[in-house]
């Protein structure tokens, strides 16, 4: 009783502190899955593809005061031709009223058809060629998916700010929405009122800070990136932002400074939150690499808009909690340096940086802290029976963002790969992963990952991904065990919750423990229905828990125990293949019946048995392999039988 009451005391604690976790965790996604644009229109451009982008000048005026919200502007693009062309093709919202376009000092005529700003080129360029062109234009942006384009207050102060994830960017500027062509290098020019009243505008975007210039009553502000960057991580804000400075490895030669543009009002609480954003780096850094972008920066911009965005070494942010800055600064190496190819392969963005939130509270909190994690967000995935860490609907910005898929079942899948392959190769590949040159500071699909873990850990992993990354639902699991002398008997039985997948193949966490205090670990690499398992363990067994430590995404387990021995391939059953009728032979015929299961574990079939060899008819099943128990109150037999 005492042990029981002790494992409930800890249970309860653990439940607690992951009801605390889950309460921020959906303060952060309540941004992130807004469905206020549940279907988007845009659709990207199919007549993008014969250019690369090489490099952005991006110059933009705006007033954080102006009502309309608007924006005027000028983009040079310059770009590698590599599909021969006569026209080239940029994404632009048809609301933005292109008034030029320049290059080498001539006007060029263009058209503007719904979302596409089509320009016709002097002459057809050949691949390879490299050109550039200035477009001119202005509008008042109307926001999609999250809000692209932002002007309201923050304490009576206008302020300004952008969020182009997913489809957001031609909302306000002429672009290349394309995951897979990044600009190598961009340099942004802000112009806006220098002052508001007495407050004095700031400019916050990507990359390191080369001039804030006054000519007259404006300001203009110049950003450099030098790294490859996507259209939708392209961001700026602007408003009477306090600036203070603190240092990733402070005092050593890897320092480098971490910037914090807050709203006045929040200077204290900001300036008590922010310091442990060095510890969340050197974390990272030990666990993977080093920070991508050290000779730049990294900082944080205050935004009033519920949780935060990723923007390549500037995250906007609306509050300094711990996770919400562990999950941005998480992108920077999982969606800012290497982005996901497609938004169906999100998880690569979203699955990594919630799990290193985890890997966060891990390191600091402890292993207890982590487990309630992992606890909390096995009930959330299988509060419902379906669903798929692959995004099939990318149109659709709340199951793009979907918490309970992309964020929470994409970490959980990392944390079973970690659990099937161990930590050393786990860790490992993703370093690797990281550091391929055909995949850094460039995008990645799924595939891309999965080679690096088969190739660090040769473990193949088609089954697994197919069954937890394609695948629908969570598996129940029903363990049978027994013990005689120093041999323990398991059978393993499991049914799923949707059909997309017949059966999860996952080693098993399971801990046996004694009356004198003593526990063991077993690990039972489960593949199939019916598997028996013999483990040694030299002690009485009093109890087994079945993945007490939540390693694994399932739910609705049972234990059962009371069976002297479990017999594997001791049925005699014929005729068999068969589309008829089996015999079955049963050794002992006292209190038995006969269970037969689906692959899958459903029980179709149960019966008493009468005689020494039992008929049964199976022509009412599916074609398949059926697992058959002949269950005894010590003994339980099991068999197999494929049905034609």
């Amino acid at each position: 009783m005492k042990y029981l009451i002790t494992l409930l005391v800890i249970l309860v604690s653990l439940l607690t502190t992951a009801q605390e976790l889950n309460e921020k965790m959906h303060e952060l996604i309540k941004a992130e899955r807004r469905s206020a644009h549940k279907r988007m229109q845009f659709k990207a451009s199919q007549n993008t593809d014969n250019y690369d982008i090489k490099y952005l000048r991006l110059e933009w005026t705006v007033d954080p005061a102006s009502d309309p919200a608007s924006i005027s502007g000028k983009v040079t693009t310059y770009w590698e031709v590599v599909a021969p062309m006569n026209t080239i093709t940029f994404d632009l919202a048809d609301n933005m009223n292109v008034s030029q376009v320049m290059q080498r000092g001539d006007n060029l005529a263009y058209t503007h058809n719904g979302d596409e700003l089509i320009v016709t080129l002097p002459a057809i360029q050949g691949t390879g060629v490299l050109d550039s062109m200035t477009i001119t234009y202005r509008g008042e942006p109307v926001s999609t998916g999250f809000v692209s384009f932002v002007q309201e207050t923050h304490n009576g102060i206008p302020v300004m700010w952008t969020l182009s994830e997913p489809y957001g960017a031609m909302d306000w500027w002429p672009c290349k929405q394309d995951l897979t062509d990044k600009a190598d290098s961009i340099d942004i020019f802000v112009t806006h009122p220098q002052f508001y009243d007495t407050q004095e505008y700031k400019t916050a975007s990507n990359g390191v800070l080369v001039s804030e210039t006054v000519n007259g009553s404006a300001k203009t502000t110049h950003w450099k990136h030098g790294y490859p960057i996507p259209a939708y991580l392209i961001a700026i804000a602007v408003t009477n932002y306090s600036v203070y400075h603190e240092y990733a490895y402070e005092g050593t030669d890897s320092e480098f400074p971490i910037i914090n543009y807050v709203y006045p009002e929040n200077l204290s609480d900001a300036q008590n939150k922010t310091p442990i954003t060095s510890y969340i780096m050197e974390i990272f850094g030990e666990l993977f690499e080093m920070y991508p972008y050290a000779d730049e920066k990294y900082g944080h911009a205050e935004l009033n808009w519920g949780g935060g965005m990723e923007h390549t070494t500037m995250s906007f942010v609306e509050s300094f909690d711990r996770f919400l800055i562990a999950h941005e600064l998480a992108h920077q190496w999982f969606g800012d340096k290497i982005t996901c190819g497609s938004w169906e392969d999100i998880w690569l963005n979203e699955g990594f940086a919630t799990y290193l939130e985890a890997l966060t509270t891990e390191h600091i909190d402890g292993n207890d802290a982590f487990i309630a994690w992992r606890i909390n967000t096995v009930f959330d995935i299988t509060a419902e029976s379906a669903g798929s860490v692959r995004c099939t609907n990318t149109t659709d910005v709340s199951r793009i963002f979907d918490w309970r898929l992309s964020y929470q079942k994409g970490a959980m899948v990392l944390h079973m790969l970690r659990y099937k392959l161990g930590d050393d190769d786990f860790f490992a590949a993703i370093k690797n992963y990281l550091s391929d040159p055909k995949l850094a500071f460039g995008y990645a699909r799924t595939i891309d990952l999965q080679s690096h873990f088969e190739a660090q850990s040769g473990i193949e992993l088609d089954d697994f991904l197919a069954d937890w990354y394609m695948g629908e639902g969570y598996p129940s699991y029903w363990l049978q065990w027994s013990q005689d002398g120093d041999d323990a008997y398991f059978l393993i039985n499991q049914s799923q919750s949707h059909s997309s997948v017949s059966f999860f193949e996952m080693p098993l966490p399971i801990r046996v423990n004694g009356s004198d205090g003593q526990s063991q670990w077993l690990r039972l690499e489960n593949t199939e229905n019916g598997q028996v398992f013999v483990e040694n363990v030299s002690f009485p067994i009093i109890s087994v828990e079945f993945d007490p430590e939540y390693e694994l995404i399932s739910r609705n387990n049972t234990i059962t125990t009371g069976v002297k021995e479990i017999r594997i391939e001791h049925l005699s059953i014929y005729p068999n293949p068969s589309d008829d009728i089996i015999s079955i032979e049963v050794e002992n015929t006292n209190d038995a019946m006969i269970e037969i299961y689906s692959f899958n574990g459903k029980l179709v079939l149960n019966k008493e048995v009468h005689s020494k060899v039992e008929r049964i008819n199976l022509s009412g099943l599916s074609e398949g392999v059926y697992v058959v128990m002949v269950k005894q109150s010590d003994t339980v037999y099991v068999g197999k039988v494929a049905v034609r």
